[in-house]
């Protein structure tokens, strides 16, 4: 994937992990709990009733709300310089983002049984914004 390309993919997703996260965040300082059938199972409900949905009594959509911004931030930073310490800190970033999710998602799949779809959607996202982050580009032999 040509540089430029990577990072407006980085751009994009990190956008829509902005957006996913926002829903989930405003939705729990709301007391509004997500809405989303999967199989005829409220699974996203279920997911944000859990114990699991806070972490130090902060919503987990709020820890994903700063992912994405730094992301976004980071990765726009990026289009308009080239510099090695950019894309490290955004490969170090995206490997703790899909390492949360991974940990995330276990935890639905053995603790709550139930499956949020907003949280799938951040899952992939992440995994997508780890794939092209850890793109090599011309100039990563430099790096």
């Amino acid at each position: 994937m040509k540089e430029h390309a990577s990072r407006w993919a980085l751009v994009v997703f990190s956008f829509f992990g902005i957006a996913d996260s926002a829903y989930l965040a405003q939705g729990e300082l709301r007391g509004i709990l997500p809405s989303c059938l999967s199989g005829g199972v409220n699974g996203c409900q279920v997911v944000a009733k859990s114990v699991y949905a806070h972490l130090f009594g902060i919503p987990l959509g709020i820890y994903g709300l700063i992912f994405y911004i730094v992301v976004f931030t980071i990765a726009v930073w990026a289009l308009f310089m080239k510099h090695a310490p950019l894309k490290r800190t955004l490969r170090a970033v995206s490997a703790i983002g899909v390492f949360v999710s991974i940990i995330l998602f276990f935890v639905q799949l053995s603790l709550i049984d139930a499956f949020c779809l907003y949280c799938e959607i951040s899952a992939v996202l992440t995994a997508f914004i780890f794939v092209v982050a850890w793109l090599p580009e011309k100039s990563d032999s430099a790096i």
